[in-house]
Protein backbone atom coordinates (compact mmCIF):
# COMPACT_ATOMS: atom_id res chain seq x y z
CA UNK A 1 0.00 0.00 0.00
CA UNK A 2 1.94 3.15 -0.97
CA UNK A 3 0.94 6.32 1.80
CA UNK A 4 0.75 10.03 0.88
CA UNK A 5 2.27 11.88 3.77
CA UNK A 6 0.92 15.31 4.48
CA UNK A 7 4.70 17.51 4.24
CA UNK A 8 5.06 21.14 5.53
CA UNK A 9 7.37 23.53 4.98
CA UNK A 10 9.33 23.30 8.25
CA UNK A 11 8.62 19.31 8.27
CA UNK A 12 6.68 19.64 11.48
CA UNK A 13 4.44 16.97 10.67
CA UNK A 14 4.90 13.42 12.39
CA UNK A 15 1.94 11.01 11.15
CA UNK A 16 0.27 9.29 14.06
CA UNK A 17 -0.86 5.94 13.12
CA UNK A 18 2.60 4.88 11.34
CA UNK A 19 5.89 6.65 11.62
CA UNK A 20 7.96 8.29 9.15
CA UNK A 21 9.80 5.58 7.58
CA UNK A 22 7.67 3.06 8.94
CA UNK A 23 7.27 0.01 6.13
CA UNK A 24 5.09 -2.03 8.28
CA UNK A 25 1.84 -1.02 10.91
CA UNK A 26 2.11 -1.48 14.75
CA UNK A 27 1.98 -5.43 15.66
CA UNK A 28 1.81 -6.27 12.03
CA UNK A 29 5.31 -8.68 12.35
CA UNK A 30 3.66 -10.32 16.01
CA UNK A 31 0.24 -11.05 13.49
CA UNK A 32 2.67 -12.99 11.28
CA UNK A 33 4.62 -14.40 14.01
CA UNK A 34 1.37 -15.54 15.87
CA UNK A 35 0.13 -17.04 12.73
CA UNK A 36 3.21 -19.41 12.01
CA UNK A 37 3.49 -20.34 15.35
CA UNK A 38 -0.56 -22.12 14.49
CA UNK A 39 0.92 -23.88 11.86
CA UNK A 40 0.69 -22.02 8.73
CA UNK A 41 3.18 -22.20 6.22
CA UNK A 42 4.78 -18.70 4.65
CA UNK A 43 1.97 -19.12 1.36
CA UNK A 44 -0.72 -19.75 3.90
CA UNK A 45 -0.28 -16.41 5.78
CA UNK A 46 0.25 -14.87 2.23
CA UNK A 47 -3.17 -15.70 1.06
CA UNK A 48 -4.78 -15.22 4.42
CA UNK A 49 -3.47 -11.65 5.05
CA UNK A 50 -4.22 -10.89 1.81
CA UNK A 51 -7.93 -12.18 2.28
CA UNK A 52 -8.80 -10.39 5.47
CA UNK A 53 -6.50 -6.84 4.63
CA UNK A 54 -6.47 -7.00 0.86
CA UNK A 55 -2.91 -6.26 1.05
CA UNK A 56 -0.18 -8.09 -0.57
CA UNK A 57 2.98 -9.65 0.87
CA UNK A 58 5.48 -12.26 -0.15
CA UNK A 59 5.85 -15.50 1.19
CA UNK A 60 9.81 -13.58 1.33
CA UNK A 61 8.92 -11.21 3.71
CA UNK A 62 7.11 -13.81 5.85
CA UNK A 63 10.09 -15.61 5.95
CA UNK A 64 12.38 -12.80 6.88
CA UNK A 65 9.89 -12.10 9.86
CA UNK A 66 10.02 -15.34 11.30
CA UNK A 67 14.12 -15.67 10.89
CA UNK A 68 14.11 -12.91 13.25
CA UNK A 69 13.10 -15.82 15.76
CA UNK A 70 16.09 -17.73 15.21
CA UNK A 71 18.25 -15.36 16.71
CA UNK A 72 16.24 -16.04 20.03
CA UNK A 73 15.63 -19.82 19.75
CA UNK A 74 19.71 -19.58 19.56
CA UNK A 75 19.84 -17.44 22.52
CA UNK A 76 17.47 -19.57 24.46
CA UNK A 77 19.01 -22.82 23.65
CA UNK A 78 22.39 -22.06 25.10
CA UNK A 79 21.10 -20.05 28.29
CA UNK A 80 22.42 -20.96 31.91
CA UNK A 81 20.18 -24.15 33.26
CA UNK A 82 19.53 -25.01 37.13
CA UNK A 83 22.41 -26.65 38.98
CA UNK A 84 20.07 -29.42 40.22
CA UNK A 85 17.16 -30.87 38.24
CA UNK A 86 15.07 -33.65 40.46
CA UNK A 87 13.15 -34.95 37.50
CA UNK A 88 14.09 -34.31 33.91
CA UNK A 89 11.79 -36.58 30.48
CA UNK A 90 13.71 -36.82 27.81
CA UNK A 91 10.97 -37.25 24.38
CA UNK A 92 11.36 -37.10 21.18
CA UNK A 93 8.62 -36.29 18.71
CA UNK A 94 8.78 -36.73 14.33
CA UNK A 95 8.83 -34.26 11.86
CA UNK A 96 8.98 -34.18 8.39
CA UNK A 97 11.68 -32.24 6.88
CA UNK A 98 12.72 -31.53 3.35
CA UNK A 99 16.45 -32.43 2.59
CA UNK A 100 17.86 -32.58 -0.44
CA UNK A 101 14.16 -32.89 -2.35
CA UNK A 102 13.78 -35.45 -0.54
CA UNK A 103 11.43 -35.91 2.09
CA UNK A 104 12.82 -37.13 5.79
CA UNK A 105 11.26 -38.18 9.11
CA UNK A 106 13.79 -36.75 11.41
CA UNK A 107 13.58 -36.88 15.12
CA UNK A 108 13.30 -33.49 17.36
CA UNK A 109 14.42 -34.59 21.12
CA UNK A 110 12.95 -32.77 24.37
CA UNK A 111 13.97 -32.04 27.77
CA UNK A 112 11.71 -31.34 29.69
CA UNK A 113 12.80 -31.09 34.12
CA UNK A 114 11.50 -30.77 36.90
CA UNK A 115 12.43 -27.78 39.16
CA UNK A 116 12.37 -28.63 42.83
CA UNK A 117 9.40 -26.06 43.52
CA UNK A 118 7.42 -28.06 40.81
CA UNK A 119 8.21 -25.75 37.97
CA UNK A 120 8.41 -27.56 34.46
CA UNK A 121 11.10 -26.33 32.63
CA UNK A 122 11.98 -26.54 28.60
CA UNK A 123 15.55 -27.69 28.61
CA UNK A 124 16.51 -27.71 24.82
CA UNK A 125 15.16 -29.10 21.83
CA UNK A 126 17.63 -30.93 19.91
CA UNK A 127 16.51 -31.91 15.63
CA UNK A 128 18.76 -35.11 14.46
CA UNK A 129 17.79 -37.93 11.77
CA UNK A 130 20.36 -40.18 13.38
CA UNK A 131 20.40 -40.96 17.19
CA UNK A 132 22.72 -42.35 18.81
CA UNK A 133 24.92 -42.56 21.32
CA UNK A 134 27.39 -39.97 20.28
CA UNK A 135 24.28 -37.68 19.64
CA UNK A 136 23.32 -38.34 23.53
CA UNK A 137 26.56 -37.94 24.64
CA UNK A 138 27.09 -34.73 23.08
CA UNK A 139 23.35 -33.36 24.86
CA UNK A 140 24.18 -34.64 28.19
CA UNK A 141 27.34 -32.55 27.81
CA UNK A 142 25.56 -29.57 26.42
CA UNK A 143 23.94 -29.51 29.72
CA UNK A 144 26.68 -30.10 31.73
CA UNK A 145 27.88 -26.98 30.05
CA UNK A 146 25.06 -25.25 30.67
CA UNK A 147 25.32 -25.42 34.11
CA UNK A 148 23.32 -28.52 34.97
CA UNK A 149 25.59 -30.73 37.69
CA UNK A 150 22.94 -33.37 38.59
CA UNK A 151 20.13 -34.73 37.46
CA UNK A 152 18.46 -36.66 40.54
CA UNK A 153 16.10 -38.89 37.93
CA UNK A 154 16.04 -39.15 34.20
CA UNK A 155 12.84 -40.87 32.34
CA UNK A 156 13.75 -41.64 29.41
CA UNK A 157 12.25 -43.21 25.86
CA UNK A 158 13.91 -46.46 26.19
CA UNK A 159 16.81 -45.48 22.72
CA UNK A 160 19.46 -47.50 22.48
CA UNK A 161 22.32 -45.83 24.04
CA UNK A 162 20.67 -43.12 25.93
CA UNK A 163 20.63 -44.69 29.53
CA UNK A 164 24.59 -45.14 29.12
CA UNK A 165 25.38 -42.01 28.04
CA UNK A 166 23.10 -40.20 30.67
CA UNK A 167 25.41 -42.35 33.34
CA UNK A 168 28.91 -40.80 31.43
CA UNK A 169 27.78 -37.66 32.39
CA UNK A 170 25.53 -38.29 35.60
CA UNK A 171 27.09 -41.26 36.88
CA UNK A 172 24.91 -40.78 40.53
CA UNK A 173 21.81 -39.96 37.96
CA UNK A 174 18.82 -43.07 38.35
CA UNK A 175 17.87 -43.67 35.03
CA UNK A 176 14.00 -44.92 34.51
CA UNK A 177 12.07 -45.93 31.23
CA UNK A 178 9.20 -44.05 31.01
CA UNK A 179 6.04 -46.50 31.40
CA UNK A 180 4.08 -44.48 29.11
CA UNK A 181 6.01 -45.77 26.24
CA UNK A 182 6.78 -49.23 27.44
CA UNK A 183 2.86 -49.86 27.65
CA UNK A 184 2.49 -48.35 23.92
CA UNK A 185 5.37 -49.98 22.56
CA UNK A 186 3.89 -52.97 24.07
CA UNK A 187 0.19 -52.21 22.63
CA UNK A 188 2.20 -52.01 18.89
CA UNK A 189 2.29 -56.08 18.77
CA UNK A 190 -1.83 -56.16 19.93
CA UNK A 191 -4.60 -55.66 17.47
CA UNK A 192 -6.74 -52.89 18.08
CA UNK A 193 -9.88 -55.24 19.41
CA UNK A 194 -7.73 -56.78 22.59
CA UNK A 195 -5.64 -53.28 23.55
CA UNK A 196 -8.09 -52.82 26.03
CA UNK A 197 -7.98 -55.48 27.73
CA UNK A 198 -4.11 -56.15 27.35
CA UNK A 199 -3.62 -52.51 28.64
CA UNK A 200 -5.59 -53.74 32.00
CA UNK A 201 -3.04 -57.18 32.12
CA UNK A 202 -0.21 -55.16 32.40
CA UNK A 203 -1.53 -52.52 34.65
CA UNK A 204 -0.71 -55.45 37.80
CA UNK A 205 3.25 -54.82 36.78
CA UNK A 206 3.37 -51.46 37.02
CA UNK A 207 1.41 -51.10 40.52
CA UNK A 208 2.92 -54.05 42.09
CA UNK A 209 4.26 -52.74 45.32
CA UNK A 210 7.85 -53.49 44.33
CA UNK A 211 10.63 -55.42 41.83
CA UNK A 212 9.96 -58.31 43.16
CA UNK A 213 6.28 -58.26 42.94
CA UNK A 214 6.32 -56.73 39.24
CA UNK A 215 8.79 -59.50 37.98
CA UNK A 216 5.98 -61.86 39.38
CA UNK A 217 3.43 -59.91 38.23
CA UNK A 218 5.39 -59.88 34.79
CA UNK A 219 5.78 -63.63 34.89
CA UNK A 220 1.79 -64.20 35.60
CA UNK A 221 1.37 -61.91 32.28
CA UNK A 222 3.65 -64.47 30.70
CA UNK A 223 2.03 -67.68 31.08
CA UNK A 224 -1.65 -65.98 31.16
CA UNK A 225 -3.47 -65.51 28.27
CA UNK A 226 -2.05 -61.94 27.14
CA UNK A 227 1.16 -63.40 27.36
CA UNK A 228 0.89 -66.56 25.14
CA UNK A 229 -0.88 -64.48 22.61
CA UNK A 230 1.76 -61.65 22.10
CA UNK A 231 4.91 -63.03 23.27
CA UNK A 232 6.71 -59.93 22.21
CA UNK A 233 4.96 -57.84 25.24
CA UNK A 234 6.49 -59.86 27.86
CA UNK A 235 10.16 -59.58 25.99
CA UNK A 236 9.99 -56.59 25.18
CA UNK A 237 9.34 -55.32 29.58
CA UNK A 238 12.40 -57.89 30.29
CA UNK A 239 14.68 -56.35 27.87
CA UNK A 240 13.90 -52.74 29.64
CA UNK A 241 13.52 -54.23 33.20
CA UNK A 242 16.98 -52.83 34.73
CA UNK A 243 15.31 -49.21 33.74
CA UNK A 244 12.15 -50.00 34.89
CA UNK A 245 13.39 -51.39 38.21
CA UNK A 246 13.94 -48.10 39.86
CA UNK A 247 10.25 -47.25 39.73
CA UNK A 248 9.55 -49.60 42.63
CA UNK A 249 11.68 -47.55 44.84
CA UNK A 250 9.00 -44.44 45.01
CA UNK A 251 5.82 -44.38 46.57
CA UNK A 252 2.88 -44.09 44.62
CA UNK A 253 2.50 -40.38 44.53
CA UNK A 254 6.38 -40.12 42.68
CA UNK A 255 4.91 -43.12 40.22
CA UNK A 256 1.56 -41.57 39.03
CA UNK A 257 3.95 -38.59 38.31
CA UNK A 258 6.04 -41.42 35.82
CA UNK A 259 3.22 -43.55 34.80
CA UNK A 260 0.31 -40.56 33.82
CA UNK A 261 0.88 -38.93 30.73
CA UNK A 262 0.31 -35.43 32.29
CA UNK A 263 4.33 -33.91 32.37
CA UNK A 264 5.42 -34.04 29.13
CA UNK A 265 2.55 -35.57 27.00
CA UNK A 266 0.00 -32.72 27.38
CA UNK A 267 3.26 -30.48 25.83
CA UNK A 268 3.68 -33.36 23.48
CA UNK A 269 0.03 -33.03 21.81
CA UNK A 270 0.63 -29.28 21.21
CA UNK A 271 3.30 -29.64 19.18
CA UNK A 272 2.39 -33.03 17.44
CA UNK A 273 -0.85 -30.49 16.68
CA UNK A 274 1.14 -28.00 14.89
CA UNK A 275 3.10 -30.18 13.13
CA UNK A 276 0.28 -32.26 11.53
CA UNK A 277 -0.82 -29.04 10.40
CA UNK A 278 2.06 -27.71 8.67
CA UNK A 279 2.49 -31.15 6.46
CA UNK A 280 6.43 -30.92 6.44
CA UNK A 281 8.71 -28.33 6.61
CA UNK A 282 11.26 -27.04 3.92
CA UNK A 283 13.84 -26.71 6.32
CA UNK A 284 15.17 -27.75 10.00
CA UNK A 285 14.89 -23.65 10.93
CA UNK A 286 11.53 -23.34 9.47
CA UNK A 287 10.49 -26.50 11.89
CA UNK A 288 12.48 -25.84 14.94
CA UNK A 289 10.70 -21.99 14.50
CA UNK A 290 7.62 -23.45 14.63
CA UNK A 291 8.24 -25.52 17.45
CA UNK A 292 9.91 -23.03 19.79
CA UNK A 293 7.08 -20.56 19.11
CA UNK A 294 4.52 -22.81 20.03
CA UNK A 295 6.23 -23.45 23.28
CA UNK A 296 6.34 -19.94 23.92
CA UNK A 297 2.42 -19.29 23.22
CA UNK A 298 1.22 -22.02 25.68
CA UNK A 299 4.18 -21.57 27.99
CA UNK A 300 1.51 -20.93 31.07
CA UNK A 301 -0.45 -24.13 30.10
CA UNK A 302 2.27 -26.17 30.22
CA UNK A 303 4.93 -24.78 33.19
CA UNK A 304 2.59 -25.46 35.88
CA UNK A 305 3.94 -28.26 38.28
CA UNK A 306 2.39 -31.96 38.37
CA UNK A 307 -0.27 -31.69 40.84
CA UNK A 308 1.33 -34.66 42.87
CA UNK A 309 4.44 -32.54 43.10
CA UNK A 310 3.85 -31.41 46.80
CA UNK A 311 4.21 -34.93 47.83
CA UNK A 312 6.15 -36.46 45.60
CA UNK A 313 8.63 -33.23 47.01
CA UNK A 314 9.24 -35.39 50.74
CA UNK A 315 9.46 -38.07 49.12
CA UNK A 316 12.60 -37.17 46.72
CA UNK A 317 14.06 -35.67 49.84
CA UNK A 318 14.50 -39.13 52.11
CA UNK A 319 15.21 -40.93 48.57
CA UNK A 320 18.31 -38.18 47.42
CA UNK A 321 19.16 -36.67 50.36
CA UNK A 322 21.67 -33.85 50.12
CA UNK A 323 21.17 -34.00 46.69
CA UNK A 324 17.55 -32.66 46.60
CA UNK A 325 18.76 -30.35 49.42
CA UNK A 326 20.77 -28.96 46.83
CA UNK A 327 18.19 -28.43 44.40
CA UNK A 328 15.24 -26.65 47.22
CA UNK A 329 18.73 -24.66 48.31
CA UNK A 330 19.31 -23.49 44.19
Amino acid sequence: IELEIPRDRQATFDPQLIAKYQRRFPGFDDKIISMYARGMSAREIVGHLRELYGIEVSPDLISAVTDAVLDEIAAWQARPLEPVYPLVFFDALRVKIRDEGVVRNKAVHIALGVRADGAKEILGLWLEQNEGAKFWLRVMNELRNRGVDDILLAVVDGLKGFPDAIRAVYPEAMVQTCIVHLLRHSLDFVSYKDRKLVAAALKGIYRAIDAAAGEAALSAFDEGHWGRRYPAIGQSWRRAWSEVVPFYAFPADVRRILYTTNAIEALNAKLRRAVRARGHFPTDEAAMKLLFLVLNRSEKEWKMGPREWVMAKAQFAVIFGERFTRAMAA
